[in-house]
């Protein structure tokens, strides 16, 4: 049973993940991103309602869209901003810039995987670390619906069924791998290949914090219980382009508006309001915590140097 505490605070979380990426673009807007970019908004319950249930020695491979991953796992925003930028102040030292080159292994943050689909066989190794360990730590890995065409997806799925490895799989089915609707890529549903495999497999509404939550609560008890893996398609949208500069001719005409009137932070909001858990007022009070939260984090991080020429050489 999710608590009112509990509701608020999904709404604060989504929140902060939202205006830290806005925040982010405005970097990129100043020139001051070495990187690209692709943008979460509009996917911020997945990370937001899978994250919450994990421990700090819990695991995550993240995706590539949007920082909501790592801020929910605890990461500093700041790290994170300065990464962004490639500073001194960022997780790798101004070694990389952009989201597949940052980690916090003490927050159980794993990091990407250089190539999509590297993600699938670094979490089956994490699971069976703990499963060897003898620990009950479990692992999230978080992937798109085009990544779930990989190879190493099925591969990893099959290993970490027959060791009953402590590993939840959630695809992020937004609808597009870059430009290609999943119809044309995807056989089938993606959820249903847990069957093939002898895991659960189940599906929820990607739209929906509360949704998510309870689901991958209920995949991490599983988990950590000895009982194996869970496979998860969550449905979502994203409301931007792949990357940030992609012209998006590949979308029909208003299918975005029609996604963003299921946006997962406005919708949450306006059920808190509608079941007086919270006013208006206390939620637009949030917001602005949010925002100053954020602001700091960002002019801390502008003020780290950037790297010489001696971190090149640096753990070589």
């Amino acid at each position: 049973m999710v608590t009112n505490q509990q509701q608020v605070k999904f709404y604060e979380d989504m929140v902060r993940v939202m205006l830290w990426e806005q925040r982010a673009m405005r970097l990129m807007q100043e020139g001051k991103v070495l990187a690209g970019y692709h943008s979460g908004r509009g996917q911020e319950a997945i990370p937001v309602g899978a994250i919450t249930p994990l421990r700090d020695s819990d695991c995550i491979m993240y995706a590539h869209r949007g920082f909501g991953y790592t801020i929910q796992k605890g990461m500093s925003m700041v790290d994170m901003f300065a990464d962004l930028m490639a500073n001194v102040g960022g997780s790798t030292g101004g070694l990389g810039a952009g989201i597949p080159h940052f980690a916090d292994p003490k927050l159980g943050i794993l990091g990407q995987g250089g190539t999509l689909g590297t993600c699938f066989p670094i979490a089956a190794g994490a699971g069976f670390s703990a499963k060897y360990r003898g620990t009950d730590e479990v692992t999230i890995c978080f992937f798109g619906d085009g990544t779930s065409n990989r190879g190493t997806f099925h591969e990893a799925l099959n290993v970490a069924s027959i060791w009953k490895l402590p590993v939840i799989w959630i695809c992020e089915n937004n609808r597009y791998a870059v430009s290609v609707p999943s119809e044309k890529s995807t056989a089938g549903r993606i959820v249903d290949r847990a069957i093939g495999y002898g895991i659960p497999g189940r599906s929820v509404d990607g739209m929906d914090v509360v949704s998510v939550y309870e689901e991958v609560t209920e995949a991490i008890d599983r988990a950590r219980s000895g009982e194996g893996p869970t496979l998860i398609e969550a449905e979502c949208y994203r409301f931007r382009g792949h990357h940030e500069g992609d012209p998006q001719v590949y979308r029909e005409d208003g299918e975005i508006d029609e996604w963003r009137r299921r946006d997962p932070i406005e919708s949450h909001r306006q059920r808190l309001i509608d079941n007086e858990v919270a006013a208006a007022e206390q939620l637009d009070g949030l917001q602005a915590q949010m925002a100053s939260e954020v602001e700091l984090a960002a002019q801390e991080a502008e003020n780290f140097p950037m790297p010489g020429p001696e971190r090149v050489f640096q753990g070589v």
